[in-house]
């Protein structure tokens, strides 16, 4: 039964660990969608805010990665 627990977390680590990869590779297509659009013509509010609330999550995600993976090297 505890093998059977130890293999359930296993798969629940690598089901977080890829939906972490797939948000940030939307989240990379988002800003750079919106970096096209951008160059045609003015951003609205909303696109705006967007941009920079995506840009500061991608920011915060790597700080905090890098950190806890490498933050025993600071």
């Amino acid at each position: 039964m505890l093998n059977n627990l130890l293999e359930n977390t296993s798969l629940l680590e690598n089901v977080y660990k890829l939906s972490i990869a797939v948000l940030l590779l939307c989240s990379a297509f988002s800003v750079r969608l919106l970096k096209k659009v951008k160059r045609k013509r003015k951003l609205s509010a909303f696109e705006l805010t967007m941009d920079i609330i995506i840009r500061v999550a991608i920011f915060l995600w790597l700080t905090s990665f890098l950190l806890i993976r490498y933050g025993y090297l600071l």
